[in-house]
C-alpha cells in the first residue's frame, strides 16, 4: 500500500518527462486460436477484444493516469510450438495509442494454427512477456480459452513454477455457442470455469470470467477488463 501511495504522489508532483516512465500495469492478453476455434469464432474473439478496449468505461480507466499508463500486449496461442505476437508492448498514453492497437487488431487475419490446446505453454509465454515489464506496479496475464489443456506441460505445474513471480493470471472461459434441448451449456461452462480456477489462475485477486459462447465474448471481456484494470486508476479518478 505504501508503494502504491508513493507512486500516486509521484504522478502528481514529478515532472511529466520523469513520471511518464512509470507503468501502472502491464496487461498481456493471450487469445486461444487452437483447432476448436473456427474462423467465425476467431473473428468474434478479435473483434470482441477491440470492442471491449473501446468500451467507454474501459477507455476511461485506461486513460485515467497518462503519467503512469497501462501497457498492453496481445498474443495468440494454440499448440506447444505455435504462438504469435499480435501487438507488442504498447503504453496506452492517450486515445491515439488505443486506436493504433485497435486498428492493428481489427486488421489481423486468421493464420494457419496447429491443432491442440497447450494452455501451460501459453501461461509460460505470457509470464515471459511480463518479465519484460518488471518495473510496472502490477503485472497481469489475461488468458482466454474454450477448452482444457491437452498438449504440453500441465497448467498446474507451470503455475507452481510461477508462484514466486508476483504476477496475476486471470482467465476467460468460453463455453459452447450451440443451443441444445437440455442446454448443457451452463453445465459445460461451469466445468470449464472450475478447471481454470483449479489449474490456471493465480495471484492477488485472480478470477475466472465466463462467456456463454463466442457471441458473448465482447461483453465478457469488457467486464473482465473493468475488473482487471480497477484499483489504482479508480483511486485516481475518485
Amino acid at each position: 500500500m505504501r508503494r502504491i501511495l508513493f507512486f500516486i504522489l509521484c504522478a502528481h508532483f514529478v515532472s511529466p518527462t520523469v513520471a511518464f516512465a512509470n507503468c501502472r500495469q502491464a496487461l498481456a492478453i493471450g487469445l486461444d486460436v487452437s483447432g476448436s476455434v473456427d474462423l467465425r469464432e476467431y473473428r468474434l474473439q478479435i473483434d470482441g477484444l477491440v470492442a471491449a478496449l473501446n468500451h467507454p468505461e474501459v477507455t476511461k480507466i485506461l486513460l485515467a493516469m497518462p503519467s503512469a499508463p497501462v501497457s498492453l500486449l496481445v498474443y495468440e496461442w494454440s499448440g506447444p510450438d505455435d504462438q504469435e505476437l499480435l501487438v507488442g508492448w504498447t503504453p496506452i498514453t492517450g486515445q491515439d495509442a488505443l486506436q493504433n492497437v485497435s486498428k492493428t487488431l481489427a486488421q489481423t487475419q486468421r493464420r494457419e494454427a496447429t491443432p491442440g490446446t497447450a494452455l501451460g505453454t501459453a501461461m509460460q509465454i505470457g509470464a515471459d512477456y511480463l518479465d519484460q515489464m518488471a518495473s510496472c506496479w502490477k503485472r497481469t496475464l489475461d488468458l482466454s480459452g474454450d477448452g482444457k489443456s491437452n498438449l504440453g506441460p500441465r497448467p498446474r505445474h507451470v503455475r507452481e513454477t510461477l508462484m514466486s513471480s508476483e504476477i496475476t493470471i486471470n482467465a476467460l472461459a468460453i463455453g459452447s455457442d450451440a443451443p441444445a434441448a437440455t442446454d448443457r451449456r451452463y453445465v459445460e461452462i461451469g466445468e470449464l470455469s472450475a478447471y481454470f480456477a483449479a489449474e490456471v489462475i493465480m495471484g492477488a485477486d485472480s478470477f475466472v470470467q465466463t462467456a456463454l459462447g463466442f457471441e458473448d465474448y465482447a461483453n465478457a471481456m469488457t467486464q473482465k477488463l473493468k475488473r482487471e484494470l480497477a484499483g489504482i486508476a479508480v483511486s485516481a479518478l475518485q
